[in-house]
């Protein structure tokens, strides 16, 4: 159905006609009506300015000075501000704004203490801190006392004018704070991780710098934080980017020898290329190769504790705990599910399970715990095996060692280490007969690590811990000098991936034949690909939004 416009001739469509009737009324817009149809024709009759309209979602800025009842747009909106510290009560809380009214808000916001008194600045000096007040644009009430510090951009984390207003972390003070920029037409509360994905559209981060902030602020472990600094400060992007660089040259071999054929080309070309090529694959499997040990410090090592009832696996977790984390009893069976705890075992991230103890049962609740314990055991990157020392042994005094079956086919000699708790309770023992037991028993099951412990008495406790300690940093450390500390780790399954991708590739190019130089040329061309994806050089707007969402909403 048409209809005819009250102040023209011009027939429009009924959701046409409503807008026109919304823009003429100067009502606020609502977020329950009908779009108009992105192919629909409007006339715009003489009444309302055409410089009024701008696509679907703006508005320019002589529609807001005709119509001041209308909400800006976020495209109007791009000053974004947000709590940069955690909330609560503390010394310092420091708000951010970012954008191209961050001065405007300088100057609606500050003023700045000095010896003439109180002042606003209209351009402050950047990258300085300024004693001053924080008032109410609209008010002039004083929320709070405290410093304000203007980086001007494009020098700053995004690249924009940003301000930042250290004022006391109380929560009125800082709801005041909050409250008042949100009274500004300019600017909205940012997204999570918004200032962080403007430092990167900005060109101020690569992807790998992105992933290392968020790591480095979720950092709980030395360890931890020596791998995020690897990323934050630009060692895997340069590693990357020669890496690419490399294949792209090895392309343009390839290609010059499509494109100059019947030309003179020299005959090592293509040999040049499958050198760099040979490299860049070889380089690539070493970075796969390093047992996961970047994604390892990053979500923490999985150690998963088994063995038979009552052998001491819970009291094992209480005592690395510190606490009582589970229940102990002297009853078999007492633990049924898979218990877990997070814990900071020589500098690195441990989660720590205790699983029910290894039998057969006919107990419905007890057989569902022991299939969960076996499947913990076979997840964990670790296996720690505790054995009651005096029902291992034949006979007291007998260096002779039985193993259960049910346990023994649990242990793997690369990533199973054994524990033989109770020494306290063997009698008239002496440290060289445990000595025997631990050689006896790792010739038997093939593995290299086993101790002799009383969880009770803590006896050979701390020599356990520090033993167990020195392997983790032997495996999985970046600062062990045996590393080669050239190659950067890969911190997550994302580089994992793409570096896999790319070795296809670049090993599809290498078993391609000469014949085939033109299908050779894709392929590297598609591994060049891959590793860009990892510094977001390339195809990366479909996992920005995965990447940004886990940061705080004021970073």
């Amino acid at each position: 159905m048409l209809r005819q416009c009250a102040t023209s001739r011009w027939p429009v469509g009924p959701w046409q006609f409503y807008a026109i009737h919304l823009l003429r009324r100067g009502l606020r817009q609502s977020t329950t009506r009908p779009a108009i149809h992105k192919n629909a024709s409007i006339r715009i009759p003489p009444s309302i300015p055409t410089a009024s309209w701008t696509q679907p979602g703006q508005r320019n800025a002589s529609t807001l000075q005709t119509h001041p009842s209308l909400v800006r747009s976020d495209a109007q909106r791009s000053t974004i501000y947000a709590l940069s510290t955690p909330p609560g009560k503390a010394g310092v809380a420091v708000i951010r704004v970012s954008g191209p009214e961050a001065l405007q808000v300088w100057r609606r916001f500050v003023s700045l203490h000095s010896k003439k008194g109180k002042n606003k600045e209209a351009s402050p000096e950047p990258w300085k801190m300024h004693r001053c007040d924080v008032v109410h644009p609209h008010t002039q009430e004083l929320l709070d006392s405290g410093l304000a510090v203007y980086f001007k951009g494009p020098r700053s984390f995004t690249g924009e004018d940003v301000i930042e207003l250290h004022v006391h972390s109380g929560r009125a003070i800082i709801t005041a704070v909050l409250d008042a920029l949100g009274c500004e037409p300019t600017c909205r509360l940012a997204e999570p991780g918004e200032f962080t994905r403007r430092a990167f559209e900005a060109g101020r981060l690569d992807l790998t710098e992105v992933e290392g902030l968020h790591d480095l602020i979720h950092a709980e472990t030395a360890s931890q934080r020596k791998a995020a600094l690897q990323a934050v400060g630009g060692q895997l992007r340069t590693h990357f980017d020669v890496l690419r660089r490399d294949i792209i040259r090895s392309l343009s071999l390839v290609e010059a020898l499509i494109d100059f054929s019947e030309e003179d080309v020299e005959d090592d070309v293509y040999y040049q290329a499958r050198d760099l090529v040979t490299r860049a694959a070889q380089n690539i499997q070493s970075l796969l190769s390093d047992y996961r040990r970047g994604e390892i410090l990053r979500s923490g090592l999985k150690l998963s504790i088994f063995g038979p009832p009552n052998a001491g696996k819970s009291s094992l977790l209480n005592l690395l705990a510190q606490r009582e984390a589970a229940i102990v009893t002297d009853i078999p069976g007492t633990t049924r599910d898979v218990l877990e705890v997070s814990l900071d075992i020589g500098g690195f991230p441990v989660i720590v399970a205790d699983t029910a103890g290894i039998r057969k049962t006919e107990d419905v609740v007890e057989k569902i715990g022991v299939e969960r314990a076996m499947n913990a055991v076979s997840d964990a990157d670790i296996a720690l095996c505790v054995l009651s020392l005096p029902e291992l042994l034949h006979e007291p005094g007998s260096a002779q060692v039985t193993i259960p079956e049910s346990i023994s086919s649990m242990i793997t000699p690369h990533n199973t280490l054994v524990l033989l708790n109770k020494s306290d309770m063997v009698p008239s023992a002496v440290p060289s007969e445990f000595d025997d037991v631990v050689l006896q028993l790792k010739q038997l099951m093939k593995i290299n690590n086993a101790w002799v412990v009383s969880i009770s008495t803590q006896a050979g406790f701390s020599t356990f811990l520090q033993e167990f300690g020195n392997m983790l940093k032997s495996r999985y450390d970046t600062t062990d000098k045996s590393w080669d500390r050239t190659a950067p780790l890969v911190i997550n399954a994302r580089h994992r991936a793409h570096l896999d991708s790319a070795l296809q590739f670049l090993n599809a190019f290498l078993h391609e034949p000469y014949d085939d130089i033109v299908l050779a040329a894709e392929e590297l061309r598609y591994a060049a690909q891959s590793i860009g994806r990892i510094t977001g050089r390339i195809d990366v707007e479909d996992i920005l939004d995965i990447i940004f969402r886990d940061f705080c909403i004021g970073k």
